[in-house]
């Protein structure tokens, strides 16, 4: 049936109408009704993912999240596995820092059978040992793989420099003797920390009314835990500017760079989100890829971004270049964060980077499956439904003046701080 999933209804941002559902048992979800295939996508997401591992249990939510759709109530691992085949249903697990998402692809004629064996996976997982070895050793090899791959060892030095002893400090896989440590109750104890109903937003695009969620959405998730962890506190992120190497064995260096940044929720979001769209993130058209790689050849491809995380807002950058150049290539990008803190941009600049923004925007509404993931983001960043009415409004309303403000208030060139991972030549 996979082909089906992959015909969906694309919708334009502006033709979704989001209605907000409280199902009888007190669960809030947002709907959105598209009745043109008999298909439903469900997408559901724990506010704080692996940044609520237990102290000394790095690891263990990643693992327990890899290790749920391993068997469940009376069903081991291949029996779970068939079962969702032949209900043609496609469930998703995947953790990061600050959420946990669970997405379920179902047919109509199946949902209640699908909604059934999901629900088994998220309040019934059995953690067979013989399931939890075979994905630790898979987390495993991930870590080692890590180690050997200059991409990974860069963020991993980044996350430690910028975030210290904070859970965005370190990789959410967790350490080899972590991960080796991790027990059976350890899996258990991780699920009920983070997949609680007070951590929990809710989803649904598709085939199914708002009198059929409700009561679909407490048989899948009422009984989860009331109540999970705590959030952990804000981060404090670190930027003290100059250049930290970790020698490598490679004819080429990876670099990341970054400082303090910007939330959604700050006034002047959209404003930095333009500047960015002409700083770095305009990929041909952005300043850095046009001074770093078109005049001087010195990378293949540079981008900036806004990191905007839970409980810490930065804003990054990355390159690869040869060791003989990365020096060079560093000096530029920092003479371009320079002159970006300025806030000074040209008027072809501002309307190609807001046209940009705009066209593109509609573009990530391309499916049932896709939109219930945006809805779900929506949500884990309180945001309201008539965000999607608005959005382009407030990037079509960002000035030359907004520009030059949010720059000089966010903008800290001599904070810039780089990772370098390789064998560059000529860095002080």
């Amino acid at each position: 049936m996979a082909s089906l999933f992959a015909f969906v209804l694309a919708l334009p941002a502006r033709a979704i109408d989001i209605q907000q559902v409280t199902s009888p048992g007190g669960i809030k979800a947002w709907l959105v009704e598209n009745h043109d295939i008999p298909f439903t996508a469900l997408d559901i997401a724990f506010r704080g993912g692996a940044s609520l591992d237990a102290k000394g249990k790095r690891g263990a939510i990643n693992l327990m999240t890899a290790t749920l759709e391993e068997g469940a109530g009376e069903k081991n691992s291949q029996q779970f596995a068939e079962a969702e085949e032949a209900l043609a249903a496609q469930f998703g697990f995947d953790v990061g820092d600050d959420s946990l998402d669970i997405s379920a692809r179902m047919l109509t004629e199946n949902r209640d059978k699908s909604v059934d064996l999901l629900r088994e996976a998220l309040v019934n997982p059995r953690f067979d040992q013989s399931a939890i070895e075979r994905v630790r050793q898979q987390v495993l090899a991930v870590i080692a793989s890590s180690k050997q791959d200059p991409n990974d060892i860069a963020g991993e030095k980044f996350r430690e420099i910028t975030y210290g002893d904070h859970p965005y400090g370190s990789s959410l896989n967790g350490t080899v003797d972590s991960v080796k440590g991790l027990t059976r109750e350890d899996l258990f104890e991780a699920k009920d920390r983070v997949m609680s109903r007070d951590h929990m937003v809710v989803s649904a695009v598709g085939d199914i009314t708002p009198e059929e969620l409700g009561p679909m959405l407490d048989k899948l998730l009422g009984d989860l835990p009331a109540k999970g962890a705590d959030m952990p506190p804000p981060a404090d992120p670190s930027f003290k500017g100059g250049v930290t190497t970790v020698d490598f064995d490679s004819p080429q260096s990876v670099v990341m760079f970054g400082q303090k940044g910007i939330g959604l929720k700050d006034p002047d979001f959209f404003a930095a989100y333009v500047l960015n769209q002409i700083v770095g993130a305009g990929g041909f058209s952005s300043r850095l890829m046009d001074e770093v790689r078109e005049k001087r050849g010195l990378t293949y491809g540079i981008a900036s971004y806004i990191v905007d995380k839970d409980l810490a807002k930065t804003w990054q950058g990355s390159f690869a270049s040869a060791n003989e150049k990365v020096a060079e290539a560093i000096s530029v990008v920092k003479e371009q964060w320079k002159k970006a803190a300025t806030g000074q941009v040209t008027d072809k600049e501002l309307e190609d980077a807001k046209t940009y923004l705009t066209g593109a925007y509609p573009l990530r509404f391309d499916g049932n499956g896709t939109i219930a993931g945006i809805l779900t983001g929506m949500q884990l960043n309180e945001m309201a439904p008539s965000y999607i009415d608005t959005r382009n409004d407030k990037v079509n309303a960002v000035t030359k003046a907004d520009v030059q403000r949010v720059a000089k208030r966010i903008l800290n060139p001599d904070n810039l701080t780089f990772v370098v991972v390789g064998r560059p030549q000529g860095l002080n």
